[in-house]
C-alpha cells in the first residue's frame, strides 16, 4: 500500500469535507424541491470511501454500490458538477438526468452504480469480477452493500459462486447500524455481520469504518489478495450515518444523544486532529481548504441550476435500438 503521508492526510481532509458539504447542499436543495424522489446521504461514512480509494488502482479497479451513491463516483474521478446535475434531473448529468439520486453511473471512471434494488448490486459486482477473470485482466471490483442487504438470498448465492470461482472481488458491508430504521440486533441472531463469510470459508473480518487509515490497510490486503488470484474477501465496515436512511426518515428508532456520541469519532475530525498534531497545515492553510471546498460546492450548485432539463424526445432516445424496427428515430 502507498505510504500514508502528509499529502494523503491533506487530500483525505479536503475530499471528505467536500463530500460532506456536497451532501449537505443536496439536503438543502431537496427541501426546496429542486431534487425529487428519495435522497440517501453519506454523512458520517466518508472514511470508508477515503480509505478504499487510497488502496485502489483507479486506472483499472471498479466500484459498484447501492443507492447511497453520490460521493463514490466523485472519488473515482467523475466531475461533481455532473453528479449534482444528475440529481437535479438535468441533461448535463451523468445519465442525462434520467438516473437521478439512486442511479449514478459512469463507465468511463469504472463506477457501475447506484442500484435501487436492495442487494441487487451484489451479483452484478461478482459479474464484473467474473469478466476480469475470464478476460485475464488484473482489475479488482469493490462491491458495497448495506447491513440490510445481507439478508437477501442473492448475497449468499453470490458468495458461494465467488468462492467457487475465486473471483477478484472485495465485498464490503457498510454497517451503519440500521437497515433503513431497524437495527441489526432486531433482524439477526448474530450481530457480527462479517462472520457470514465464514460459512463460505471466505477471508473476512470487522473494520473500524470511522478511521480511513484502518480502512486503507484492510482494503489494501483484500485488494492485493484478489489481484494476485487469492479470491474474494468480505469486510464489515462498522460505521455510522448521521442523517436518516433517506430525507423522509423521521428517525424515531434512535436518540439524538446516540448520534452526538458517534460524532465524537467523526472521520473528518479524526483526520483534522492528526493534521494539527503533526503540523501538516497551519490554521490559515486549513481555512484555505475550507474556503476552497465551499466554493466548489457553490460551483456544482450553479452548474446544476443553470443546466437545462432534458427534452421530451430523450425519452424515446434512451432505449435500445433495434435494426428491424425503424419506427422510432433515435438521435443518441
Amino acid at each position: 500500500m502507498e505510504k500514508i503521508t502528509k499529502k494523503v492526510y491533506l487530500k483525505w481532509y479536503e475530499d471528505m469535507l467536500f463530500w460532506r458539504k456536497f451532501e449537505d447542499k443536496l439536503a438543502a436543495v431537496y427541501i426546496q424541491q429542486k431534487v425529487r424522489g428519495f435522497l440517501h446521504l453519506y454523512n458520517g461514512q466518508e472514511a470508508v470511501l477515503a480509505g478504499a480509494l487510497h488502496a485502489m488502482d483507479l486506472t483499472k479497479d471498479r466500484m459498484i454500490t447501492a443507492y447511497r451513491n453520490h460521493v463514490q463516483p466523485i472519488g473515482m474521478g467523475v466531475d461533481p458538477k455532473r453528479v449534482m446535475a444528475e440529481l437535479f434531473g438535468k441533461v448535463t448529468g451523468t445519465s442525462k438526468g434520467m438516473g437521478g439520486s439512486m442511479h449514478i453511473f459512469n463507465k468511463e471512471h469504472r463506477f457501475y452504480g447506484g442500484h435501487g434494488i436492495v442487494g441487487g448490486q451484489i451479483p452484478l459486482g461478482a459479474g464484473l469480477a467474473f469478466a476480469d477473470r475470464y478476460f485475464k485482466r488484473d482489475s479488482v471490483t469493490l462491491c458495497y452493500m448495506g447491513d440490510g442487504a445481507v439478508r437477501q438470498g442473492s448475497f449468499h448465492e453470490t458468495f458461494n459462486l465467488a468462492m467457487l470461482w475465486q473471483l477478484p472481488v472485495v465485498f464490503i458491508c457498510e454497517n451503519n447500524g440500521y437497515a433503513m430504521g431497524t437495527s441489526v440486533a432486531r433482524t439477526s441472531h448474530s450481530t457480527e455481520i462479517w462472520k457470514l463469510g465464514l460459512g463460505y470459508e471466505m477471508p473476512c473480518g470487522p473494520v473500524d469504518g470511522m478511521d480511513p487509515v484502518t480502512v486503507a490497510e484492510e482494503m489494501s490486503k483484500a485488494i492485493e489478495r484478489a489481484r494476485s488470484g487469492g479470491g474474494p474477501t468480505f469486510l464489515e465496515m462498522k460505521t455510522y450515518r448521521y442523517r436518516g436512511h433517506s430525507m423522509s426518515d423521521a428517525q424515531h428508532y434512535r436518540t439524538k444523544e446516540e448520534v452526538e456520541e458517534y460524532k465524537k469519532i467523526d472521520p473528518i475530525t479524526q483526520v483534522l486532529e492528526v493534521i494539527k498534531e503533526k503540523g501538516y497545515a497551519s490554521d490559515e492553510e486549513i481555512k484555505e481548504i475550507d474556503d476552497r471546498v465551499k466554493e466548489r460546492v457553490k460551483e456544482c450548485e450553479k452548474f446544476a441550476e443553470e443546466s437545462e432539463f432534458p427534452p421530451v424526445q430523450q425519452l424515446y432516445d434512451m432505449v435500445y435500438e433495434q435494426e428491424d424496427y425503424p419506427f422510432l428515430q433515435h438521435k443518441l
